[in-house]
């Protein structure tokens, strides 16, 4: 296991007139779990890319610990990498797949079958041990392109490029839970790059939400959830992602028609002013003091509904309200708690 520097790290596919990866400084700290969070094309695979050796980096210097691997090769580094979709030796027993790193790397038998029984057991394997691997589903050969890369006990890191893609989606949480107990136990340096926002909220210790190049913010999901630091992530994490609706200012007040939404605001030079909450903190009420509001739609998701509203000046938002929670069918009000609305300028947090 290994600390990963990069350091000013960039890359463009042409020739520097644009970079697909901007330079920057990142740091995956020794024996956490971190997603790479984005749409496609926003350079989460390029990153991964560079931190395997795939890619050599048009700027900047890769370190693993203490080493600069920036030019070295693949097999100089010491990464494990699970792909999209399975890559698996048809021809070989799960166990042979299993196996075909260590003995690669000269292990006695002994070694060999007693850290693939552990893997195995980890992963769910055991009882598919003695199968052939082109009788498997595509959820079993994934466990074992995971298995080929935890079995090796001196491993750097383990990178994921949206491993889960091609598997059932029924089957992924039971595959997320399988990856995240195995590598609680291995604790290696992880690196997990994918689209799907409940994959990276609940796998990883730590999200890089990334979009046109750049991580534009970093931390643990309640910190992205609870505290975007701009519209872009607060709309992008959460289902329904973050309201936006339009305030204005007037001291230390920010109302949001008419009602004040915050009295402790900070002074805030120009930009245009929005208050930001999310639908899970929004209230509706019929007797407390809040924004008159009328339902305009009901999305019902099992055990909870998402209550589509517009204010009197036209403004839009969702709230996110358990089943049991009624809504109420006259003189409705919207009610924003201020501890969860966040002040936003031009689209930027503005009450830091």
């Amino acid at each position: 296991m290994a600390r990963i520097h990069l350091d000013g790290v960039g890359h463009s596919y042409d020739g520097g007139r644009t970079h697909a990866l901007q330079p920057a400084d990142i740091l995956f700290e020794d024996g956490k779990t971190y997603a790479l969070l984005g749409p496609s094309g926003c350079g989460k695979t390029t990153m991964l890319n560079i931190v395997s050796g795939l890619l050599f980096p048009s700027d900047g210097r890769v370190r693993l610990g203490e080493r600069d691997v920036t030019r070295a090769a693949i097999a100089d580094r010491n990464i494990a990498q699970v792909f999209q979709f399975p890559v698996v030796y048809r021809s070989k027993t799960v166990f042979g797949n299993l196996a075909f790193p260590l003995k690669c790397r000269n292990w006695d038998k002994a070694r060999i079958e007693r850290r693939v029984s552990e893997v195995a057991e980890l992963l769910g394997l055991t009882a598919r041990l003695g199968r052939s691997a082109r009788s498997l589903t595509a959820d079993e050969k994934q466990l074992i392109s995971l298995g080929r890369g935890l079995v090796r006990d001196d491993v750097a890191a383990l990178l994921m490029d949206e491993p889960l893609t091609v598997i059932d989606p029924q089957m992924k949480f039971d595959l997320r839970r399988r990856i995240k107990q195995a590598n609680e136990r291995t604790r290696h340096t992880v690196i997990y790059v994918t689209h799907d926002q409940n994959e990276a909220m609940t796998f990883a210790d730590e999200i890089l939400v990334m979009q046109a190049g750049r991580v534009i913010q970093r931390g643990t999901p309640k910190d992205l959830f609870e505290r975007p630091l701009n519209a872009y992530v607060g709309t992008f994490i959460g289902s329904p992602g973050m309201n936006f609706v339009p305030a204005t200012q007037s001291g230390g007040e920010i109302r949001v028609g008419g009602e004040i939404i915050r009295n402790d605001a900070p002074t805030i030079v120009g930009g245009t002013l929005t208050v930001g909450i999310r639908p899970e903190h929004i209230r509706l009420s019929a007797t407390d003091r809040g924004l008159p509001a009328r339902v305009i739609g009901v999305q019902d998701q099992g055990n909870v509904r998402v209550v589509e509203l517009e204010l009197a000046d036209g403004a839009r938002l969702k709230a996110k309200l358990p089943r049991e929670h009624a809504i109420p069918a006259d003189a409705l009000r919207v009610v924003m708690p201020s501890q969860h609305a966040h002040i936003y300028a031009d689209g930027v947090r503005a009450d830091i």
